[in-house]
């Protein structure tokens, strides 16, 4: 049973319209993956907006009433996802980062994570159902909601794929895939079919935020395929029989007996 996990972020999931729109991918995509788990970030500027929200109420939030907010844009993404899917037809079940496994340590706003437990998903990727996870969050060994720090749903997405040993990660951007510059400023910058996991590291470090760095470092540990394409072009390079973006890969594509986390 081939598994896949997709990953979309604020961008494609801007509008209670784009839910549609992913739903259609994920439908998509099933006809090559039998089990496909999908991890999605919070809606457009939501996240930026429960934090003006809290520091109208404190200037310093104490870190977990903090995580406890900012977790909350998530679990919206996640409920939309699952009924758009649900109208046209298909199962899916939302799971917030907790009810994942995905364990992480206490340090709240910027954890890293422990483990992956992914007991409640296995049943409803195996019965064919989509399994929809909250990116971004976790939750400690002592019980307490956590979160994962800016860019952080793309390291549950790398996390979570690991526990499932899924064949690759999907990651759905508002670019093609990864260049030396940001394609939208610079019009001349040279895109990257194929990337090793050091040279997309190298990338990311000079500026570009198409991935959160602990995503490609995750993934490198356990060599982990990771492919970014874009959202808005999907559909047209479907109908044209393509699949483009950026794979970043290992030479050495076997993933270890045992998966390795940030801790």
């Amino acid at each position: 049973m081939r598994t896949l996990v997709m990953k979309f972020g604020g961008a494609s999931v801007a509008t209670p319209q784009h839910f549609s729109r992913i739903a259609d991918i994920i439908l998509h995509r099933r006809r090559e993956f039998s089990r496909i788990a999908v991890v999605v970030s919070a809606m457009g500027d939501t996240t930026n907006q429960l934090i003006s929200l809290a520091r109208q109420v404190h200037q310093d939030p104490p870190r977990r009433e903090y995580d406890m907010l900012v977790s909350v844009g998530e679990r919206i993404s996640i409920s939309l996802l699952a009924m758009a899917l649900s109208a046209k037809g298909h199962q899916a079940v939302s799971f917030t980062g907790s009810q994942s496994g995905i364990i992480t340590c206490s340090n709240h706003s910027d954890a890293r994570i422990v483990d992956v437990r992914p007991h409640r998903l296995l049943p409803i990727l195996n019965e064919g159902s989509v399994a929809i996870v909250a990116g971004f969050q976790g939750v400690s060994q002592c019980g307490e909601i956590t979160t994962l720090g800016r860019g952080g749903s793309d390291t549950s997405a790398v996390a979570l794929a690991v526990a499932l040993k899924a064949a690759k990660v999907e990651f759905f951007k508002d670019v093609p895939g990864i260049f030396d510059a940001d394609p939208k400023v610079n019009p001349q910058a040279r895109f990257f079919p194929e990337l090793s996991y050091a040279e997309a590291l190298a990338i990311i470090s000079q500026g570009a935020k198409v991935l959160q760095s602990r995503s490609v470092d995750l993934a490198s540990k356990n060599h982990m395929p990771l492919h970014v394409m874009s959202f808005e072009e999907f559909k047209k390079e479907i109908s044209e029989g393509i699949l483009s973006g950026t794979l970043i890969r290992s030479a050495r594509p076997a993933q270890p007996n045992t998966p390795i986390y940030e801790l």
